[in-house]
């Protein structure tokens, strides 16, 4: 019975992230952005516990991994989409465009499609085991859950933002797939040659949080994705 009940305990965190996920799709469907933002934070959490808890405990297993990558498809990649599709359709329902305005908003799910492509390929990617290839889609996730609740308004008040949004949109999918590497917050000594840039990163992240607060974690992912790029062509030097 311990037996059972430990194999199943990553899983069973990693189902509490889904269910994060579809409540916060349900909150972000209804406009309730903070709601939404506040459960996709809440998936975050467990799904970096279910993977240190497996690792913990001894009990990895292939369902585990599958079942990880379903689970972050709804938190990190509908989740978030839904709440930028919410956010066009509250914009376009105050301009007459016709069916224009009704065909933008649901452009917001192509995010989606592409959060799921990167799990694909992170999956089978052997390149990844100690960074990414690509954004990752918690970081995604965070971006748009963050810069919504944070410019909530400023993003309702201008049509001229419809174009504003798609465009970043495109361009956050288009990250989440793209041959650029990333580096992962993962140290495995502590001492600062090597570690370098997370070091920096961290420590940068403390003022961007402070005066920007909600939207500084959309801050912090647009300066995780410069710093990447600016290191990656460091390398290439």
């Amino acid at each position: 019975m311990a037996n059972f009940i430990t194999k199943n305990i990553p899983n069973t965190i990693t189902c509490c992230n889904l269910i994060c996920g579809a409540i916060a799709t349900y909150f972000a469907f209804l406009g309730l952005y903070e709601k939404a933002f506040l459960f996709i934070v809440l998936g975050a959490v467990f799904d970096f516990f279910d993977g240190m808890s497996a690792r913990l405990l001894g009990v990895s297993s292939p369902i585990g991994k599958e079942l990880d990558s379903l689970a972050d498809v709804i938190t990190f990649g509908l989740a978030p989409s839904a709440m930028v599709y919410s956010v066009l359709l509250s914009i376009c329902k105050e301009n007459t465009w016709g069916l224009f305005a009704e065909i933008v908003p649901f452009s917001a799910f192509i995010m989606a499609a592409f959060s799921a492509l990167r799990l694909a390929k992170f999956n089978l990617d052997e390149r990844q085991t100690t960074s990414f290839i690509g954004l990752p889609t918690p970081a995604n996730a965070l971006f748009w859950a963050s810069l919504i609740v944070g410019l909530e308004n400023c993003l309702s008040q201008s049509v001229e933002m419809v174009i504003g949004v798609v465009a970043l949109m495109l361009l956050m999918s288009y990250m989440l797939v793209a041959e650029v590497p990333m580096f992962a917050l993962k140290f495995k000594h502590w001492g600062w040659k090597g570690n370098e840039i997370k070091y920096i990163f961290v420590v940068s992240c403390v003022p961007l949080i402070v005066f920007l607060r909600v939207s500084g974690f959309a801050a912090i992912v647009a300066w995780y994705v410069l710093l990447s790029v600016l290191t990656a062509n460091k390398s290439k030097c």
